[in-house]
């Protein structure tokens, strides 16, 4: 797989071995803070779970360190399971223009942005894509 992970398409794994690989692959990506992680329920396609590969990060938990990356693409995926493709489609993009752009990344990714301003930045750009798509802004919580 790390020598040539063109050659897969898809791995099926139990929880165990799947958190092994799937860490794995992160690093074929960046790292943990860009992997998101899906977990599916039945071949019903009724239930799923959403998370950052990276899990909790309880050694960072409060500091204003994660890389909310992970969390935000989890959230892109969860968009497309709930058939919220166009919204899954700017939340990627968005994620992706930041990280891309540099000026407001965090330190693993090589800036010097906290888990808050980085995650407004991506917020900021959905909304410039969300309005640009249908001309509405969000309200803000």
């Amino acid at each position: 797989m790390v020598l040539d992970p063109g050659a897969w398409d898809v791995l099926l794994c139990e929880n165990l071995y799947g958190d092994l690989v799937s860490d794995l692959a992160a690093g074929l990506v960046g790292g943990l803070g860009l992997a998101p992680a899906g977990q599916f329920g039945d071949a019903t396609g009724g239930m799923a779970l959403f998370e950052p590969c990276h899990g909790s990060a309880p050694d960072i938990a409060g500091k204003d360190l994660a890389n909310p990356c992970s969390l935000l693409l989890s959230a892109a995926m969860m968009l497309d399971f709930l058939g919220e493709p166009k919204a899954a489609g700017w939340v990627r993009s968005s994620v992706a223009s930041v990280v891309n752009e540099g000026r407001c990344t965090t330190p693993d990714l090589g800036g010097t942005a906290g888990t808050q301003a980085m995650t407004e930045a991506v917020a900021d750009e959905v909304e410039r894509l969300r309005v640009i798509g249908s001309g509405e802004p969000l309200s803000r919580l």
